[in-house]
């Protein structure tokens, strides 16, 4: 069941950020975004020192909706490839809900993104663009989660994330990142077939490319936005 007046506070943890901001049951924001700087080095306890100064930061919300870059299973981190330390079997929504006395659930960051992006209407993708490569599939608006594609073998011995990551577009420049990104597209539109394919994430300004049909950039924020529907889908 969908509450009308419950306040969602949507955390984002990212590579180089960790943001939150606090929605209304329609999605609208009811207080602005705040932002604090992803800890160096990115261990758990770093991190959720860093989770817990975002929440304080809002003093009215009901509930907390969390996005992480690895595999989570029921609010349970696995991997964490592009943090430090040891990541496997953190209890991140557990965490999140001792620390904020708010009822926590957590999931990929790019399952949430795709949450905020998706129409709902047969087979849906996602891809973000950030430290790494993030990748979500919907059917019917329903997630599968923990998709890991970036991980995944892709040109030349090197996943998709070394191609298209963040140490990719640095080393190669914005306009060789930018074909590697439209190659990689291109792979997997006949592999999965999506009705239509998204892409998110803070990298996505620096294309430098024409993008296929049926592929279009969704705003970053819906990373923050895809939160109320990660309560939603009853699966998760």
């Amino acid at each position: 069941m969908i509450q009308t007046k419950v306040k969602t506070l949507s955390l984002d943890i990212g590579g180089s950020g960790i943001k939150g901001m606090v929605l209304d049951a329609g999605g609208k924001p009811l207080a602005d975004r705040f932002r604090l700087p992803t800890p160096r080095p990115a261990t758990p306890e770093a991190v959720l020192a860093t989770v817990t100064e975002v929440a304080n930061h809002f003093d009215d919300f009901d509930r907390v909706s969390v996005g992480f870059p690895g595999v989570v299973r029921f609010g349970v981190v696995s991997t964490g490839a592009n943090f430090d330390g040891d990541w496997n079997h953190v209890p991140l929504a557990a965490e999140i809900e001792e620390n904020t006395g708010k009822p926590c659930r957590a999931a990929n960051d790019a399952d949430i993104q795709g949450y905020g992006a998706i129409e709902g209407n047969g087979v849906e993708m996602v891809l973000t663009l950030g430290t790494g490569m993030g990748a979500a599939v919907f059917t019917n608006g329903h997630l599968v989660p923990n998709l890991e594609l970036g991980h995944h073998p892709f040109a030349d011995g090197k996943s998709y994330e070394e191609w298209v990551g963040d140490a990719a577009r640095e080393a190669l420049g914005n306009a060789r990142w930018s074909g590697w990104v439209l190659r990689a597209i291109e792979t997997i539109l006949p592999i999965w077939n999506p009705t239509h394919l998204y892409l998110g994430g803070g990298n996505t300004k620096h294309l430098q490319v024409g993008l296929p049909k049926g592929v279009t950039i969704v705003p970053n924020v819906a990373g923050i936005l895809g939160g109320i529907r990660l309560w939603e889908d009853e699966g998760h």
